[in-house]
């Protein structure tokens, strides 16, 4: 027997875009549902990178409860290194804006907790099997509940917030895979460690060995990657080994040691789904696109995609205007592209590439300096890493 239960907005997905959207969505008085597979203790509790705008922070910060100007950090520059040399970017004296390193599984308690008090329909252990009727008025997810139930959410719009692996993206592309993509020769083996920080603000490093990039969690837990091939085994290392390769590809800086409690390899993909809405179905964040993680735009981006997002579907649910969703998709695609150059342009920048020639590496120790030496290519990453501006 399925249990069908009816909504207005069917959100897939219970990570930063489902759980804002649901927020913006009931501020305009629009209810919604948001089911997530996943349990809320695994939501909460895996860890992930959280460089945040500017533009972010700021409607994070109207979340009731939270935390992100009191957990959070704020970090007004990034250092730039290469050539045995650090050059900062200064954010603030550049363009007046800031980042803040705020972990995305922080920022999701905050929004889980706040969701749930707010009387949100929030469903964990859901797992969504396919999303029909995009071209009607009543689309519907097809799900199972974690008892092994059958659930239908019939809803006036679905919004496939799910992830990279997204199964509402069948729905609006026509496949899992359908879309424009990129897979870098590189990937970063990453660590999580109980140690101080070894720099108040974040190490982009440019080495002959390789990329490094030196990055914080907390005051007692640090987040550090160093370029390696994509098939590399994470646990083919020792620990003295990591230590080794890493502090190789930072010099000018010591790093401060200590245990190492996780490790993974990180591939690269760049993706844009060939179409981001159907009907009245539209995919958001990871579901729609993916970045390389060196321009910290994936969480950012999928607000974007959100705000513009909820605007639309107010406009269309409570007042019928059809006119922003219509052009939802085309807007959105804009800042998306934008922020997929700004995150290849980054990589490209820093990784030495596995068929690097000498000319490769003297051009990209150029194209390093011109951007140091420039007002204007400092103020260019400046501009982009802080975030442009977001919609009203």
């Amino acid at each position: 027997m399925t249990t069908t239960v009816r909504t207005r907005v069917a959100i897939v997905g219970a990570g930063p875009a489902g759980l804002l959207l649901s927020h913006l969505l009931a501020e305009a008085g629009i209810e919604s549902i948001v089911v997530d597979q996943r349990t809320r203790d695994e939501i909460e509790s895996t860890i992930r990178a959280g460089i945040l705008e500017q533009g972010t922070v700021d409607l994070l910060a109207q979340i009731p409860g939270s935390r992100v100007h009191t957990v959070g950090t704020r970090h007004d520059g990034i250092e730039l290194r290469f050539d045995g040399h650090g050059h900062r970017i200064d954010f603030p004296g550049l363009v007046g804006r800031s980042v803040w390193l705020y972990p995305q599984h922080e920022a999701l308690k905050d929004l889980i907790a706040a969701r749930l008090a707010a009387g949100q329909d929030l469903r964990f252990g859901v797992t969504v099997d396919r999303v029909e009727g995009a071209e009607t008025d009543r689309p519907s997810v097809f799900a199972t509940t974690a008892e092994g139930e059958d659930l239908q959410l019939e809803a006036d719009f679905v919004v496939g917030a799910d992830g990279s692996r997204s199964n509402a993206r069948v729905a609006v592309a026509g496949s899992h895979t359908g879309g424009y993509f990129r897979e870098y020769p590189f990937a970063w083996f990453g660590i999580l460690c109980e140690a101080p920080a070894s720099s108040e603000e974040l190490i982009y490093s440019n080495s002959p060995d390789g990329f490094a990039l030196i990055s914080q969690r907390s005051a007692t837990v640090q987040r550090m990657y160093f370029q390696c091939d994509p098939d590399a085994d994470p646990h083919a290392l020792s620990e003295a080994e990591i230590w080794d390769t890493l502090q190789k590809r930072v010099p000018g800086t010591t790093l401060t040691e200590g245990p190492i409690f996780q490790r993974d390899v990180l591939r690269f993909r760049s993706f844009v789904a060939h179409e981001l809405r159907r009907g009245r179905v539209a995919i958001v964040g990871d579901a729609a696109h993916t970045v390389p993680p060196t321009g910290a735009k994936g969480m950012n981006l999928a607000v974007a995609d959100v705000i513009l997002l909820a605007q639309a579907l107010e406009s269309l649910l409570s007042g019928g205007d059809e006119r922003l969703i219509e052009g939802w998709a085309e807007k959105a695609l804009r800042r998306i592209w934008k922020a997929q150059h700004f995150s290849w342009w980054m990589t490209s920048m820093l990784h030495v590439a596995p068929d690097a020639s000498d000319f490769d590496r003297l051009r990209q120790l150029g194209e390093l300096r011109s951007v140091v030496e420039s007002e204007a290519g400092r103020t260019y990453l400046a501009e982009a890493y802080t975030g442009w501006p977001l919609e009203p």
